[in-house]
């Protein structure tokens, strides 16, 4: 494995394992410690296994875990709220729950970092051997208990993150006078700080004042689009009173295209 696919591992473990515990935090009221690490091969003893695609990025991730562990992480949630005697479905439900809020979270950095929406799609659990992933080990450290999951990368969801440097551009003949001709072609340049999915219901309830919250931090970058098209990204600056944008990233044309989807 190249060092730049173990590095995409590595942090994609650790950010699973970042929101797992955030997710449990969330469910119980504490926040558990976590250690993430890789392993070379796939758990033996998993019974639960969770396949979960993500929009805009091939490949998925893989939740695996022994009913022991299922059942322990769903006995926190349940104990947390005062309930101590839960069946096995109930048990499941709830760990599949904290799971699910993990892998949303995890989508989340990963759109971060590629700049575009990643969001958890048609997520089911199978019982088909999931194949040749990447393992990683999380364990779980409770007070009283370690509950130990399993998470499996496909190489596809791996491949996203490791971008070809762009191709050099050989400058235009000077003597083609078709391209002199598009040099004068003027295209729409617009910016984006964000966007927002709201429901049918709330855009209605829309007046003056009402405030649409976007999906992008204060300090995250803005991204420049031409002709539909995402090609970089910057900082919102003001240039004699009037707003600019300052390019700070070029986007590849790999990452152009993904921004067509």
């Amino acid at each position: 494995m190249s060092a730049k696919r173990a590095e995409i591992e590595n942090w994609l473990g650790g950010e699973f394992a970042t929101r797992l515990a955030a997710a449990f935090e969330g469910m119980t009221g504490n926040r558990p410690s976590v250690e993430s690490k890789s392993i070379g091969e796939s758990p033996k003893d998993a019974v639960l296994r969770w396949r979960q695609p993500f929009s805009n990025v091939a490949g998925a991730m893989w939740v695996s875990a022994s009913e022991a562990a299922w059942r322990g992480a769903g006995a926190q949630v349940l104990n947390a709220a005062g309930i101590t005697d839960s069946e096995p479905a109930q048990l499941k439900a709830e760990c599949l729950e904290i799971v699910g809020q993990a892998l949303a979270g995890a989508g989340q950095a990963m759109g971060a970092r590629l700049g575009i929406e990643v969001l958890p799609k048609d997520g089911q659990e199978s019982d088909a051997a999931p194949g040749d992933l990447c393992w990683a080990s999380v364990r779980v450290n409770f007070h009283a208990e370690t509950v130990e999951v399993f998470l499996g990368i496909e190489a596809a969801l791996i491949s996203a993150f490791i971008v070809d440097e762009p191709a050099q551009i050989e400058p235009a003949n000077p003597k083609s006078k078709t391209f002199e001709l598009l040099l004068d072609v003027e295209l729409p340049v617009s910016v984006s700080f964000g966007r927002a999915q709201v429901a049918l219901k709330d855009v209605l309830k829309l007046t003056t004042g009402s405030i649409v919250e976007l999906n992008r931090a204060i300090g995250d970058p803005v991204e420049v689009i031409v002709n539909n098209c995402v090609i970089a990204r910057g900082e919102v600056v003001v240039v004699e009173g009037n707003f600019g944008v300052r390019i700070q990233q070029v986007i590849s044309r790999q990452e152009r295209l993904r921004t067509l989807n």
